[in-house]
């Protein structure tokens, strides 16, 4: 029972003293006096960016010497010489690909041959009952 009203009286306190704490001493500053504020840190590039970006580093802000045309021939330039790397996994991908497009150096009578020989050793894995098998 009285678990009860100390509980009781620590959720009133909490409530109740909550309006103490929130008082500033300064008045709230108008809207118009905030947006004044805002405009000046833009103006003055103080401003942070939209979304988890970073502060603005002004040193950032200079002009690039080379034109559009200069950029591009410099990025064909790059993807001729095999310098440019590839977004994203492209490059696994890519890989990947290659390995599985390499041409076998048998003939189908040699692997059928092989096959065969292993069937007859016992050593042919039946389907399903490999190490990539799902297990029960």
């Amino acid at each position: 029972m009285t678990s009860k009203t100390t509980l009781a009286a620590a959720i009133a306190a909490a409530v109740f003293s909550s309006g103490a704490f929130s008082q500033d001493s300064a008045p709230p500053a108008s809207r118009a006096a905030i947006k004044a504020e805002t405009r000046a840190a833009e103006k003055a590039g103080k401003l942070t960016p939209a979304g988890e970006g970073s502060p603005v580093d002004p040193s950032l802000n200079s002009r690039s010497n080379k034109t559009r045309a200069d950029r591009k021939a410099e990025t064909r330039q790059a993807r001729k010489s095999g310098e440019l790397m590839p977004a994203g996994e492209a490059e696994d991908l890519k890989a990947e690909k290659a390995e599985l497009s390499a041409h076998s150096t048998k003939t189908r009578a040699q692997r059928k041959a092989e096959v065969r020989a292993d069937a007859k050793a016992g050593k042919l894995i039946p389907a399903g009952e490999g190490p990539t098998a799902p297990t029960k």
